[in-house]
């Protein structure tokens, strides 16, 4: 089994102040731009390319400008959340996170992946920082760095975490998420999907899931379940 996790909202919470501040930063360097003038953006499922796009708009940049600049963008955006990211991000950590991936890492079964909007670097930094990265030091995985529509990041995934016969099958993939558009993006490559109640989005929200989980524990749960099955 291929468990592909989310990582704001889904495995920490809190741990964006400086991710979005970083972003922002790099926008006004590469663009010259005041983006405050885009007013808030809701970050929850969009990956940074999405974001930035979306600012950029508001601020009356060019689709064109946004292309040609975006390698520059992600590669200032990671350089400065690193100067800018806590050195101790382990309070952000999800509860029950760590006892969940320590059991799943020892499980002969399971292959550990992440599916994020975040910038690579941005992601393998933070996960670092709040002592869970461990368990995704040789993980596959999908980042905003891979492509700007989440719909995308599945079978990219299931493209890394393949052996030479092809892509992960999709029958023993699952993405876990907190947000509706987690469960968009499994749908898109037509894999499973567990949402988590541990970000902003509520059951009814997040109905639309395989299974729906409120926190570590219960997640535990829902896996055990579809391991089993």
């Amino acid at each position: 089994m291929l468990l592909l996790f989310d990582i704001d909202g889904t495995l920490v919470r809190g741990a964006a102040v400086e991710h979005a501040e970083a972003l922002r930063a790099a926008l006004h360097e590469v663009h010259h731009i005041d983006t405050r003038a885009a007013g808030v953006v809701d970050p929850a499922g969009r990956t940074d390319g999405e974001i930035a796009r979306m600012i950029l708009l508001e601020c009356g940049v060019s689709a064109q400008r946004i292309d040609d600049r975006a390698e520059e963008v992600r590669g200032q955006c990671c350089r400065l959340y690193s100067t800018l990211c806590p050195d101790d991000l382990s309070h952000t950590v999800v509860p029950g996170i760590p006892e969940l991936l320590t059991w799943l890492s020892d499980e002969d079964d399971v292959t550990l992946g992440l599916l994020t909007g975040n910038y690579e670097g941005v992601a393998r930094l933070k996960l670092g920082r709040t002592g869970i990265g461990s368990h995704f030091a040789s993980a596959p995985g999908a980042f905003g760095s891979d492509a700007e529509d989440r719909t995308s990041l599945p079978h990219i995934a299931r493209r890394r975490a393949g052996g030479p016969g092809g892509a992960y099958p999709r029958a023993g993939t699952i993405v876990i998420g907190d947000t509706p558009r987690d469960i968009a993006c499994a749908r898109a490559d037509d894999v499973r999907c567990v949402a988590v109640t541990t970000g902003p989005h509520g059951a009814e929200e997040l109905a639309a899931a395989d299974a729906v989980a409120t926190d570590a524990q219960d997640l535990r749960r829902v896996l055990v379940s579809l391991l089993n099955a």
